[in-house]
């Protein structure tokens, strides 16, 4: 039955069905580059931190929020 709805209604779009994978994968890659800059950022910190005296890094407050899954 859902066989013959979905071709009555002409099914999927292929071409909609491929930009929906490239979203997904663009958001994948989004999130792993954020993790790499979180990562990074928390090694500048931590160098920082090891240096004495009010330094730029010690006066700037960035909060960067997690990373959420994405929607498959």
């Amino acid at each position: 039955m859902a066989k013959a709805l979905l071709g009555y209604v002409g099914g999927s779009d292929p071409r909609l069905l491929a930009e929906m994978r490239r979203l997904q994968q663009r958001v994948q890659d989004l999130e792993s580059e954020l993790v790499r800059i979180q990562s990074e950022n928390d090694a500048l910190n931590a160098a920082a931190a090891q240096h004495d005296g009010d330094s730029l890094l010690d006066r700037i407050d960035i909060d960067v929020p997690q990373a959420e899954p994405a929607l498959t």
